[in-house]
Parts: structure tokens; C-alpha cells; sequence
């Protein structure tokens, strides 16, 4: 996989774009609207490892390691203590659309 916008930023939620397809994520620094709730961020690194950042109990980001794997073209990224996997079924270097599975 060589698509280094994918690797080279932080991917910002943003919500008010989803669609019955999946969540849409921005790259940070993308003009989105204010939000009294915090965004969820996803980060992918080159080798494998990514991070998924929720909202913790004091509105504060909570990190949960993760790791990621190509599955048929679609990116799946699964959180290191199994309750999360996101799985990346579109991209472009502006967006991408994200299939959320959250466990138990």
C-alpha cells in the first residue's frame, strides 16, 4: 500500500456527514463546524499500528491502540483490546468512509 495521505494525518470524524454507507472522516484541518461533543480521531502508521481516540468520561480523548490490516482492498482496523473495528470501505485523500463494529 503506497497511499502516504492515508499515514500522514490524523482523520477526524465528522458526523454530520455520515451516510448509510459508514462515518465519514476528514483529514485534520478541514473545515468542520464547531462541536460541543469531542470528534473521534483515527491515525494509521505505515507499519501496521494505528490509534483510535474516543471521547472519554470527562469529554477528554481517550487512546486505544490498534493495529491494522488490508482485507480485499478494504482497510480494517481492529483496537488492541477487541471491542472496536473500524473497517475503511471508500478513500480519496479528502475523505474517507469508515464502517464502525463496537463490541459488547
Amino acid at each position: 500500500m503506497t497511499d502516504n495521505r492515508l499515514f500522514a494525518t490524523a482523520w477526524v470524524h465528522a458526523f454530520e456527514e455520515d451516510t448509510a454507507e459508514g462515518a465519514v472522516y476528514r483529514p485534520r484541518g478541514s473545515k468542520l463546524p464547531l462541536s460541543r461533543r469531542p470528534r473521534e480521531r483515527i491515525e494509521l502508521e505505515a507499519d501496521g499500528t494505528a490509534r483510535i481516540f474516543v471521547q472519554g468520561p470527562d469529554d477528554r480523548y481517550v487512546e486505544q491502540p490498534a493495529r491494522w490490516h488490508d482485507e480485499d482492498g478494504e482497510i480494517v482496523i481492529g483496537a488492541r483490546e477487541g471491542s472496536t473495528e473500524l473497517r475503511i470501505v471508500d478513500r480519496s485523500p479528502e475523505r474517507l468512509v469508515v464502517r464502525v463494529r463496537r463490541k459488547g
